[in-house]
């Protein structure tokens, strides 16, 4: 019998050997998971990584099932995995924990509060929805402000005379970067009931493809920035990081800005302004966010919304709230691997 007994226990080095394990994996974990805790958002292949957020869930919540089912048959295994399958499902509640706070509902409805202004943003990968998909969908979101990364002059234009002919004259102001690459530039559209608006090119502009900075010709409405900075592939690391940082200078003020960011709100990490309370970029505040919405995938449009990324943002300061929001996911939009962003913002009462 004693002899049987002690055949049973597990040696305390398969413990031993599962605690080693398991501390560089929660080294790992944490630093993929939340990599803006050691300063490595922007760096990488840790902005890579932290891009898809609920696919990394998603995994971790797989890794748990195996090990869970490894866990079943060997005592050994449970001595050597024990460790670290309680390190993989505190980082699959963490991570959890995070989509859920950023929200998942794809929808806020409007307001139509008075005096509000109604943005849709969408990178339309060099105009290939046309025209009139672009200008069907501002008319059906009764938009006052279309801001178009990838998108030339001479589409904005045809946007504008579609919507003019429908009783929604625009002003159309645009930029590039690169002349002759449509990915290059930048086109906003703003309805002429906000007054007219000129380009503002004194503050700089992002470095390869192109930002529009607008501001009313009057003095009075909000300066509008359409925004489109360069994607954090490895050889352009440097530029999206100076991009991301002169967003953070421009975004202040009385400004509304969307656009194609190629950033999610966990690489935008340490770029807010420390003295304004909720800030993620500069003085600006993320739509998504504020909605409950900033968990839901904007790119690539060919996947689910959930286990998409969450790049395209309408950003605003605190002159602005949120009083409508929408991630538009739909069939016939497919002409662009961007989904389009929605967002009704309505003048505060109080601000600094």
């Amino acid at each position: 019998m004693s002899n049987t007994r002690r055949s049973k226990r597990v040696h305390p080095g398969w413990y031993f050997g599962g605690f080693v394990l398991a501390v560089p994996a929660a080294a790992a974990l944490t630093v993929l998971l939340w990599p803006q805790l050691f300063g490595l958002q922007r760096v990488f292949p840790f902005a890579q990584a932290v891009s898809f957020r609920m696919v990394a869930t998603l995994s971790l919540v797989f890794a748990l099932v195996i090990l869970g089912l490894l866990l079943v048959p060997s005592r050994r295994l449970r001595g050597l995995l024990a460790a670290g399958t309680v390190v993989v499902a505190v980082a699959t509640i963490a991570s959890g924990a995070v989509v859920l706070s950023r929200g998942v509902n794809a929808v806020l409805e409007p307001t139509g509060a008075d005096g509000s202004v109604r943005v849709l943003a969408w990178n339309t990968l060099g105009n290939e929805p046309g025209s009139p998909t672009i200008a069907d969908l501002a008319l059906e979101y009764r938009a006052d402000v279309v801001m178009l990364p990838e998108t030339t002059q001479d589409m904005g234009l045809e946007i504008a005379g579609l919507m003019k002919a429908e009783g929604r004259p625009m002003w159309v102001l645009s930029n590039t970067g690169a002349p002759g690459y449509r990915a290059a530039e930048t086109t906003l559209l703003v309805s002429v009931e906000l007054g007219e608006y000129e380009l503002n090119e004194s503050l700089g502009d992002t470095e390869k493809l192109a930002t529009v900075i607008a501001e009313p010709v009057s003095g009075d409405g909000p300066t509008l920035i359409a925004t489109h900075p360069i994607a954090p592939v490895h050889r352009e690391m440097a530029v999206w990081n100076r991009d991301l940082e002169w967003l953070s200078t421009v975004c202040r003020g009385d400004t509304i800005i969307a656009g194609d960011f190629n950033a999610t709100l966990d690489h935008l990490a340490g770029l807010a302004d420390a003295d304004v309370p909720g800030a993620q970029l500069g003085a600006c505040r993320d739509a998504a966010l504020d909605a409950g919405a900033a968990a839901v995938g904007t790119w690539p449009s060919g996947r689910a919304p959930l286990v998409g990324t969450p790049i395209d943002h309408v950003m605003y300061t605190s002159q602005w709230e949120v009083t409508g929001f929408e991630v538009i996911a739909r069939g016939e939009l497919d002409g662009s691997d961007h989904r389009p962003v929605f967002a009704e913002l309505s003048r505060t009462t109080n601000h600094e």
